[in-house]
């Protein structure tokens, strides 16, 4: 599975261009709301410490590729229709944008951090919009959204007929949802986290009914927010009161000075890796005036003070601390760390952490090998591993089967 991560926001907060630094694609960058009307697609990379360094070998990798021993593995990215308030109800293009994201596994959060847009994405004073608002009004249409969902028009026959039995009442909630990527396990989270694990659903009152729509939205469509044109003025004020409230769930950003350093390195201008703190010009000739000047301004203002743009962080931060996923690798040759072609660390696959390996086997490997499997080994220390051996971070496994 490629994990597929939306991209949200309010009209003109920076989506467009976030996806185009993530990804080098070319969606259209305006300060109009509802630039974007069709969903934009790209592919982007999360960035991990490849095991090559560790065993000190040359890999040639196959499903993601490697610089310099950092390891990028492929995942989804989609950015939607900027929304509104009142979204829920169809409000700017908001049926649209939220059915853009039913299989969507996590939502990053676009806001403009220098409040200098209003609700609606027209341009302002900037400091006249606190991002503060941007980030609940945002959650309020999505948790919405997910209450429509499970409501639709037949719910109280939907009660009437499950909602006597709680196993019953479980599997039948999985199914009216499965459209929108809840699982069994998330439903019945929600339930007990809402306090409503006891109750029979009947009974239920329009305020538990939200709450349990908003707690099942938190576990599976959980939210990074992405404090974006930090380098601008209020931007670093902005930030500082926000992350007290949001920790680390909030990434200071500059998704702009992220696509200048790609596509410079794109034309052979620049050296640069996604995610770094530097970047190293390649030909002075190569740029104007302004040009230079504005690389010294991306190092000063964004590089330094921050130790990159951002863009690279909310994706890592996305996939490996919200939806935590590790990265394991599988081989043919133990000796080699090859497959049985001899590619060397082809593979590098993202799994939720607590998988076990015969899991890993049947959902990533092939179905008719995890029938077959009799065990894996450890490249690493040659030691024999079971079916239930949960695997770790930068594992590299051979499988061994019967035929």
């Amino acid at each position: 599975m490629t994990f597929l991560i939306g991209i949200v926001g309010k009209p003109s907060a920076g989506k467009s261009t976030f996806l185009n630094a993530a990804c080098l694609t070319n969606a259209k960058v305006s300060e109009l709301p509802f630039t974007t009307i069709e969903p934009n697609k790209g592919v982007a990379y999360i960035k991990t410490k490849c095991v090559c360094q560790d065993l000190s070998v040359d890999d040639n990798p196959k499903n993601s590729y490697c610089v310099k021993g950092d390891r990028f593995i492929p995942i989804n990215v989609l950015d939607v229709a900027g929304l509104v308030p009142d979204a829920h109800k169809g409000k700017g293009l908001g049926n649209q944008f939220l059915n853009d994201l039913i299989r969507a596994d996590a939502l990053i959060h676009i806001i403009d951090i220098s409040g200098s847009l209003d609700e609606t994405g027209k341009r302002i004073k900037m400091g006249e919009n606190d991002p503060y608002d941007d980030i609940l009004f945002l959650e309020k249409e999505i948790n919405l959204w997910f209450k429509q969902i499970l409501e639709r028009e037949d719910w109280e026959k939907f009660l009437k007929s499950h909602a006597r039995e709680k196993k019953t009442f479980v599997e039948e909630l999985y199914k009216r949802l499965s459209g929108i990527k809840v699982s069994r396990r998330g439903i019945i989270q929600a339930l007990k986290n809402s306090g409503l694990e006891e109750l029979n659903p009947s009974l239920w009152s329009e305020k538990d009914l939200l709450n349990f729509s908003k707690i099942l939205r938190e576990k599976s469509k959980p939210i990074v927010i992405v404090a974006n044109k930090i380098d601008r003025e209020n931007g670093m004020e902005n930030f500082n009161r926000l992350k007290n409230k949001y920790a680390e769930k909030i990434i200071p950003c500059s998704a702009l000075a992220e696509y200048f350093l790609r596509t410079y390195h794109q034309e052979k201008k620049i050296e640069y890796i996604p995610g770094s703190d530097s970047f190293r010009i390649l030909n002075n000739e190569g740029f104007n005036q302004n040009e230079l000047k504005g690389l010294i301004n991306i190092q000063e203002k964004i590089i330094k003070p921050f130790s990159e743009t951002g863009v690279q962080a909310a994706l890592n931060f996305t996939v490996f601390s919200i939806l935590n996923q590790i990265c394991v690798y599988p081989i043919s040759d133990i000796n080699k760390y090859s497959d049985n072609k001899g590619n060397v660390l082809p593979d590098a696959f993202l799994v939720k952490k607590g998988t076990l390996l015969r899991d890993f086997v049947r959902d990533k490997i092939h179905t008719d090998l995890a029938d077959h499997f009799i065990f894996g080994i450890d490249a690493r220390t040659k030691r024999r591993l079971g079916e239930n051996y949960e695997l770790k971070h930068k594992d590299i496994i051979k499988i061994v089967t019967a035929k």
